[in-house]
């Protein structure tokens, strides 16, 4: 007679054989189950190739699992669907089209999970009002959580910080977005903000936003620290050939402080507080397969700002205008790419209201041309003009670049990782008033004004840019891209700051 013991023994063993069987019947069945389904699409793709101009008329419309989702929100994508709303019949092509872009506008509002799944089926026969062309259509469209909190550190070039960042979705059933941010960091020491976002008229490529900030920035290379606190709204908007525009208006005042001992006296005559009251706008047409590390495609881009003009007040009066392109060219099949980038910029003084002088510009709204993510082989803010240790920015600015990317041996070309040889290059000049006699540097009129900018550009295509060319390693992940090179510097002026050897950047943007 056995055991107790040995009974449990033998159960545990016929347990444990039944288990293996009941997992060999699983994958069997889900095998099955697969194999059904893969028929199943096959001979739906082979129904709906084979009546494409079948007369269809679209009963209702059902979104499921968008529980958190207002109802008219939800009506005013999908009801156009409606035949009743149509002045013009179905085919079965035709509304699987639409019904398709409809179900692409809701996953473009970002609050529901993707895939959004759509089902057909025919209304029961025996309602009255049917009729043999009806078909139902079923959105399933499972929304995201309503929060998101992600925290982190970040480590870039020269800087390093600890963020915090909440966003909660659809917070009144419209897609609507609120977002804080707050980090602590070596250059940025403190950065917070908080932005709330909305589509306009139930329409994913029409949206508005407004947004408050305020932050803290040490900027060595200039001895001071600038501290910014203010707003901003805009107005988004998505055309059908995929170009982007924003136009926006910001309030923000500014102040440069905490100077370094050996401040130059150019940068102790901006210090101290200003506001910059300006109208903004930015078109994007980006044609790039991955912008991070693209292997064919283009991009175009304009950004124009302009302050203190008329009833914008302020302090500070501008206009600002910078134009950046990039294309992409492959070589076959081969995961090699040539890519080449032209970027430029003009600020152009103008005069505040009640003034008769074109006021220089100051410090805090120059352009600043030089380090890992621009012009590489040059230190941050290393190029244009300087007084002392400090970069003073400039007004006007050309560079320009040219990148092969290689894939790594024994890598492959799927991996976001290639080798890296580049030369690039810029310059970056002030507006200078031959005529003027005061310190401030203004211009007495539109002549003076016009006359440094031709200078200016004379100067640009006659001479020279500071240029650099290297090496390296590029790795494009989907939140930035980081490149590691050896930079040896080519052309560089008096004064300016070079970096020969190895840089880290980081960045979503490089020449």
């Amino acid at each position: 007679m056995a055991s107790p013991h040995e009974d449990d023994v033998f159960e545990r063993l016929k347990n444990r054989t039944d288990l293996k069987e009941q997992q060999r019947q699983q994958d069997e069945l889900n095998a099955r189950l697969q194999a059904q389904q893969q028929r199943a699409q096959q001979r739906l793709g082979e129904l709906v190739d084979d009546n494409t101009s079948l007369p269809v008329t679209i009963s209702s419309v059902r979104v499921l699992h968008a529980n958190r989702t207002r109802r008219s929100f939800l009506e005013r994508v999908v009801e156009p669907l409606l035949s009743a709303n149509r002045t013009e019949p179905y085919t079965l092509e035709e509304a699987l089209k639409e019904v398709g872009e409809a179900t692409d506008k809701l996953n473009r509002f970002g609050i529901f999970k993707s895939p959004i799944s759509v089902y057909l089926d025919r209304p029961s026969q025996t309602i009255a009002t049917s009729s043999p062309t009806d078909v139902d259509v079923y959105i399933s469209a499972i929304e995201r959580g309503n929060y998101t909190i992600k925290t982190g550190t970040e480590a870039g070039a020269s800087e390093a910080d600890a963020y915090v960042h909440a966003e909660l979705r659809n917070l009144f059933g419209g897609a609507e977005t609120l977002n804080a941010h707050g980090s602590l960091g070596t250059r940025t020491r403190s950065a917070y903000s908080l932005a709330f976002d909305t589509p306009i008229l139930t329409n994913p490529d029409l949206k508005f936003q407004l947004n408050g900030f305020a932050s803290s920035t040490l900027k060595s290379w200039a001895s001071h620290e600038e501290v910014l606190k203010g707003g901003n709204s805009k107005l988004l908007w998505r055309l059908k050939n995929g170009a982007t525009h924003e136009i926006g208006y910001s309030a923000i005042w500014r102040q440069i402080t905490s100077l370094a001992e050996n401040a130059s006296p150019s940068v102790r005559a901006d210090a101290g507080d200003s506001f910059k009251s300006s109208i903004t706008h930015t078109w994007l047409q980006d044609k790039r397969d991955y912008p991070l590390l693209p292997n064919r495609g283009y991009m175009m881009k304009s950004v124009s700002e302009l302050a203190g003009f008329g009833p914008l007040k302020g302090d500070t009066a501008f206009w600002r205008s910078e134009v950046e392109s990039q294309v992409a060219l492959p070589f076959g099949n081969t995961g090699i790419t040539l890519t080449a980038g032209l970027r430029g910029g003009l600020l152009y003084p103008m005069k505040l209201a009640g003034e008769n002088q074109y006021q220089a510009s100051r410090i805090n709204d120059r352009f600043q041309l030089g380090g890992p993510n621009n012009v590489r082989g040059f230190r941050l803010a290393g190029l244009g003009p300087r007084d002392g240790p400090d970069s003073l920015g400039g007004d006007i600015y050309a560079a320009g670049g040219a990148s092969l990317l290689l894939p790594i041996p024994r890598v492959g070309k799927e991996t976001p990782l290639r080798l890296q040889a580049f030369i690039n290059g810029g310059r970056l000049l002030a507006l200078k008033n031959p005529n003027s006699k005061k310190e401030d540097g203004s211009f007495g009129s539109s002549s003076d004004v016009y006359s440094a900018i031709r200078k200016s550009f004379s100067t640009l295509t006659a001479e020279m840019p500071s240029a650099a060319a290297g090496f390296g390693l590029v790795y494009a992940h989907p939140v930035a891209r980081f490149e590691i090179n050896f930079s040896l510097p080519l052309v560089m002026r008096a004064k300016e700051e070079s970096r020969k050897g190895l840089s880290f950047g980081v960045g979503i943007e490089f020449l």
